[in-house]
């Protein structure tokens, strides 16, 4: 899984970019089948919304994974970069968990023939 970030009207930061790290890398767990032929991408966009606003919501972060043919996307707004950053994870891995739900087969031939095998 390598993370591409993207930074709009904020400067860069090592620690940002070490949170980020951190924050989205307990989702290769999540992921790790995913990459059988490719690698998977995580774009991570990181904003300040406006440049006059002392107070609310002012820091954007959302995330994007193309993985088999399939856009999975996760935003939030709010009035730390770091609780952006946390809340945008916690609805990527929400999303990532039920792709991987419908994805999962539920009773496919090989589960059937194993269940005949096992009445016996």
């Amino acid at each position: 899984m390598r993370i591409i970030t993207k930074y709009t009207n904020l400067g860069a930061t090592p620690a940002i970019d070490a949170y980020i790290e951190n924050k989205l890398g307990s989702l290769k767990k999540f992921i790790k089948p995913w990459e059988v032929n490719a690698e998977i991408i995580v774009r991570v966009e990181i904003a300040r919304t406006t440049n006059h606003h002392n107070k609310g919501d002012i820091f954007y972060a959302e995330a994007n994974i193309d993985a088999l043919g399939k856009l999975i996307r996760a935003t939030h707004e709010d009035w730390d970069i770091r609780v952006a950053i946390d809340q945008m994870k916690d609805r990527l891995q929400t999303e990532i968990k039920k792709f991987n739900a419908k994805r999962r087969p539920q009773d496919s031939k090989g589960v059937a023939v194993n269940r005949k095998i096992r009445e016996k």
